[in-house]
């Protein structure tokens, strides 16, 4: 398989589910890349989105997370978690099957942990326990890419 982005398809853990994204088109698990739509864009792009897409992750100034370095390519089952509403009800924000942008962040003073996933529209915050247990969400916002938390 070959790779819009660059990433090595042979070190995934899900390359065996995958369709490889130059053969469809950035759509390797049939759900969009978002990756892949900025580096068709040129590498230029790629690089303007992550940074602001860091940037307004900074922006959410929440007090005990870790600064955001760099953000990943990561599926959406991978980074899905479910989350308790106030009326009981367990939902799920991301989609499965698409690519986003994130990283995984040590909460400064305990043992749990940030999550942060992103795509073109919107940006998740995610504090949980180990393997995701107890996931609760901290920000879950609209934004774009002019780097505006809306």
């Amino acid at each position: 398989m070959e790779s819009i982005c660059g990433i090595d398809c042979t070190k995934c853990d899900v390359s065996g589910d995958c369709k490889g994204c130059s053969q469809t088109g950035g759509r390797p698990f049939g759900g969009e890349c978002v990756l892949a739509a900025y580096c068709q864009k040129g590498e230029a792009s790629l690089r303007a989105f992550k940074e602001k897409l860091i940037a307004a992750f900074h922006a959410l100034a929440i007090p005990d997370m870790e600064k955001v370095a760099d953000l990943h390519a990561l599926k959406g089952s991978y980074v899905n978690l479910a989350y308790a509403l106030p009326n009981g009800q367990i939902v799920k924000f991301l989609d499965d099957d698409k690519i986003y942008l994130g990283n995984q962040l040590h909460k400064k003073g305990s043992d749990r942990c940030y999550g942060i996933v992103a795509d073109e529209k919107y940006l998740l915050v995610a504090e949980y326990g180990c393997n995701g247990s107890d996931a609760e969400i901290v920000v879950w916002k609209r934004w774009n890419e002019a780097g505006r938390v809306l």
